[in-house]
């Protein structure tokens, strides 16, 4: 069944200075200590019926290594039983049924293979997916969650994107842990 109304969203978490990893791909900063007494919890209910909403996942092979990293780690694999679509030339083990390699037109996979399948449909990373993802067009909307720290360097959440992108903020959330989650309309 084609989904008309499917939605292509970027999903990232950052630092304050807009780096989603340091230059060596850790994230070993994601996990903050601050506290802000005026924000919302994050119900860990509520965040497991909104990863239901999502059809699938897109993301590079950075991402994808760093998603490998966890569960060595014993973390488990974080996009659970969803399809997770892998953008990569190199090759890569495969550790789920539901990982799935794709080399090639990132505009005619979208448009061509997700849209019609996924209504939801997740970019969780990194920078150059994300901005050839908005290069081509391709975004509904942007989530940016902002963690409170700087880490002075690192990878960029966006790279050149070679234009201006108007975004329009639909929703701003402030939680405890002292992140705040944006979340942008892109509208062109």
């Amino acid at each position: 069944m084609a989904h008309t109304d499917s939605r292509v969203t970027i999903h990232m978490a950052a630092s304050l200075d807009s780096f989603i990893a340091r230059k060596d791909g850790r994230v070993d900063w994601l996990e903050t200590s601050d506290e802000f007494a005026g924000g919302e919890t994050l119900d860990p209910g509520f965040v497991e019926s909104f990863l239901k909403t999502i059809d699938c996942y897109v993301m590079g092979s950075r991402t994808y290594e760093t998603a490998l990293s966890f569960v060595a780690k014993g973390l488990g694999w974080p996009y659970g039983d969803k399809p997770t679509f892998v953008l990569s030339s190199r090759e890569l083990p495969r550790i789920r049924d539901t990982v799935e390699f794709y080399s090639g037109d990132l505009a005619q996979f979208v448009n061509g293979r997700l849209r019609p399948v996924f209504r939801t449909i997740w970019f969780v990373g990194g920078g150059l997916v994300s901005s050839e993802c908005l290069r081509l067009g391709l975004a509904d909307e942007i989530r940016y969650s902002i963690l409170p720290i700087l880490i002075g360097d690192g990878i960029p959440f966006f790279e050149k994107l070679g234009r201006d992108i108007v975004l329009h903020l639909a929703e701003v959330k402030a939680y405890k842990s002292g992140m705040v989650e944006l979340r942008y309309e892109v509208r062109g």
